[in-house]
């Protein structure tokens, strides 16, 4: 046996990777800096335009910082979505670019001030998922936006508890904030954590999956600078799958898997969607009803574990379901099912009618949904299932005598655990867009859900990288959102989008069917 060599230095990084990697860090320090003359401040004004914003004092300083960074920190990250030059130096970058932003004031949106009120409201003894926050007197009230003052919390018991806990230790609005974004960045590094061993279960480079999913623009924006919760759904999503992925079929970390699943659920309720991937993923040997049943039962019990203790914990039982009700509340053509109904109602109004169509196309999407998730879960399962007979075989293999063919097929056991496990994320994935391709809203900061796995999953990354780009430019420092301001051009371009793409789907579909 030979002694081992001298360590092999990493290829050196490229001119062009360097290049991405400040050009990002002027972004982001930009972006900052827009953040102080004209971010999401607490005595912003509300309600304002971009024109209200030119005419500000700083506001052509402000929007034109945004624009510039935003740009930069978009081709920037555009530039390397194939993959970074190492794993090591994706980290380091998308940490060197979400310092400006760790310290600059909210940005892209004022969620974090219903946050802070919400986990006010539940300190001081008044359930959430039954009053607004106006009505419980939260002191911060005039910082939150007028469309979420008199709405019940639409987030999971474990969110509540912790926006509480940012609120007592906090004790202020500042500290409140700084608070609420630790447990967002706490969030972010446990997805940072996980997917290096995801990637690899995947059988995708690491590199490249800690690149599009923790550098992106929308990352640094909305989750680190903009506090959101969905940091911390994401952290415990992928958590939760990496258990299942690296100890499949054992009961103990199904039911762990499942709980991290269900503490997801009780961040944010569109987690859900993942769970009967995680099944698939869970199921170590041959794919049959059988074994479906008995995984998926330990899974299942982890997470109503986690779904009934939380409830219990907080005192607040499940009211927080109905709450999700009110996630509609907003109306913007950056929803394809919100688009189509405006432009159901367009068309009426030309011929002096008044369809009122968005809550029904809303409700028809909705429905369009669960039968999209049903069958994206089908098809995972068939092509699971097509797996058995490869398993089996290449098990056999390992069992015979012959060094050589061992090595073969331990190969292949090898690859068909990596296929296994990539079908299971690939699904999720997909569901994780489907959800929000056809939920009634879209916020910019939702595309960072199926990002994530995407990331992990996907062959070809531009088209899912080029949409996750464009929203970067949706939010204004403040919150301002410009889909509110474009409202009949988005619509009518969104729907157009849409038709494209059902037209493009459909040819493809009848070519591989001749």
């Amino acid at each position: 046996m030979t002694a081992p060599g001298p360590p092999v230095p990493p290829p050196p990084v490229s001119l062009a990777a360097l290049g991405a990697r400040y050009a990002g860090l002027v972004g982001a320090v930009l972006l900052a800096v827009a953040g102080y003359l004209g971010g999401a401040l607490p005595d912003a004004p509300l309600g304002v335009t971009p024109g209200s914003i030119w005419r500000a004092p700083d506001g052509p300083a402000t929007l034109t910082c945004w624009l510039a960074g935003t740009a930069l920190l978009v081709g920037a990250w555009w530039s390397l979505r194939e993959g970074a030059p190492s794993t090591r130096w994706a980290y380091v970058t998308a940490g060197l670019w979400a310092l400006p932003l760790l310290v600059a004031p909210p940005l892209g949106s004022r969620d974090v001030y219903s946050y802070a009120c919400q986990g006010w409201t539940y300190a001081h003894g008044v359930d959430p998922y039954t009053v607004g926050v106006a009505a419980a007197g939260c002191p911060w009230l005039d910082t939150v936006a007028p469309i979420w003052r008199d709405t019940p919390a639409p987030y999971g018991p474990v969110f509540v508890l912790l926006a509480a806990l940012a609120v007592g230790v906090g004790g202020g609005l500042t500290g409140t904030i700084v608070a609420l974004r630790v447990i967002a960045v706490a969030g972010l590094l446990l997805a940072a954590l996980c997917l290096p061993a995801l990637a690899r279960a995947a059988g995708v480079p690491a590199r490249r999956a800690v690149w599009l999913a923790l550098a992106g623009p929308l990352v640094g924006v909305h989750l680190v600078a903009g506090a959101h919760n969905d940091s911390v759904m994401l952290g415990l999503l992928l958590c939760g799958l990496l258990v299942v992925v690296r100890r499949p079929g054992r009961p103990a970390a199904l039911l762990l898997a499942g709980a991290l699943l269900g503490l997801a659920v009780t961040v944010k309720a569109s987690a859900v969607v993942v769970v009967p991937f995680a099944v698939l993923a869970g199921m170590p040997d041959q794919y049959t009803v059988r074994a479906l049943l008995r995984h998926g039962g330990w899974l299942a019990g982890g997470l109503l574990a986690a779904l009934l203790v939380t409830s219990a914990v907080s005192g607040l039982g499940f009211g927080w379901v109905g709450g999700l009700t009110h996630s509609g509340d907003s109306e913007q053509w950056t929803s394809p099912p919100t688009a189509v109904g405006f432009v159901v109602d367009y068309a009426g109004a030309l011929v002096g009618r008044d369809p009122q169509a968005v809550p029904v196309v809303r409700a028809v999407a909705l429905l369009l949904l669960v039968g999209v998730l049903v069958v994206l879960w089908w098809r995972a399962w068939q092509t699971l299932r097509g797996s058995n007979d490869a398993r089996r075989v290449a098990r056999a293999e390992v069992a015979e005598v012959d060094e050589a063919r061992v090595d073969v097929a331990r190969v292949e056991v090898a690859r068909v655990a990596v296929a296994r496990s990539r079908v299971a994320l690939h699904g999720a994935a997909l569901a994780l867009v489907a959800t929000v391709v056809l939920s009634p809203v879209f916020h910019p900061w939702y595309a960072t859900w199926p990002l994530a796995l995407l990331a992990l999953t996907a062959a070809r990354t531009t088209w899912f990288v080029l949409p996750a780009a464009a929203a970067a430019f949706l939010a204004l420092p403040d919150g301002t959102n410009l889909a509110r301001v474009s409202k009949a051009p988005g619509a009518l371009a969104m729907t157009a989008l849409l038709l494209t793409a059902l037209a493009r789907t459909l040819l493809a579909a009848r070519r591989r069917h001749r």
